[in-house]
């Protein structure tokens, strides 16, 4: 479980997040959706600890994450662009990110053969393309087995059939009570992915509940139309 209490964050005059109090239950898919500058990726690496908070403060587990990093050791975080050393090829790199992380369990085997990774992983990563890197960053997200699963824009790149299979692992995933925090744009993923919802703009939660009972409230039966009426009213 995650839980975020009062964050706020400023960069300068720009007030990003503005008390931010939220709850992220394990078992479940999250998702965190919002406009351009709604403050989703400061949310995350706020999580993530790559961003210092202004004020509030964050508990993983029950216990406050400040000026602790042991605590990233629970998470598997899938960027939205991969960026890794580009000289190293993709097996160079797995190998450094499991002498990083000291973990004494890895597993990539299977998404390895669903991703058909096998020969691009003696390439370097520079000459990858965007969906291949993609994968090689499914798979530091996912081989560890880390608690906390966090994704952005995870498909972003993926052909059809790999995408598939990266929402089939996603929901194996749940099934095995993980915690994940899922962001796309993409709202036919976010509802066929996520039972919650936590709707950003301008830094301040403007929904927080199932994707049921928002499709519910809005009367409507696909997710991108709820959002769009949400943000209509949040606006007026």
């Amino acid at each position: 479980m995650i839980t975020v209490k009062n964050i706020a964050k400023d960069f300068g005059k720009n007030k990003v997040l503005k008390g931010i109090n939220l709850t992220i239950d394990e078992g479940k898919v999250t998702a965190i959706v919002g406009p351009n500058g709604s403050g989703k990726t400061t949310l995350i690496k706020t999580i993530l600890g790559l961003v210092r908070p202004t004020a509030g403060t964050i508990e993983v587990d029950g216990a406050e994450v400040k000026d602790d990093y042991l605590y990233r050791n629970k998470i598997g975080y899938m960027p939205q662009i991969a960026r890794y050393p580009e000289n190293l090829t993709g097996s160079e790199i797995i190998s450094l990110i499991k002498s990083i992380r000291e973990s004494s369990f890895y597993s990539d085997e299977e998404m390895r053969a669903s991703f058909k990774l096998d020969r691009e992983m003696e390439k370097p990563f520079k000459n990858l393309s965007g969906g291949t890197k993609q994968k090689i960053s499914a798979l530091i997200a996912f081989a560890f087995n880390p608690k906390i699963i966090i994704l952005d824009e995870p498909t972003a790149g993926l052909d059809p059939i790999s995408s598939s299979y990266f929402k089939d692992l996603v929901l194996k995933q749940k099934g095995q009570k993980k915690t994940i925090i899922l962001t796309s744009h993409l709202m036919n993923e976010v509802q066929e992915l996520s039972e919650e919802i936590v709707f950003l703009l301008e830094g301040e939660i403007k929904f927080k509940g199932s994707v049921k009972s928002l499709l519910e409230d809005k009367k409507e039966t696909k997710l991108e139309r709820a959002i769009a009426e949400l943000m209509n009213q949040s606006n007026n």
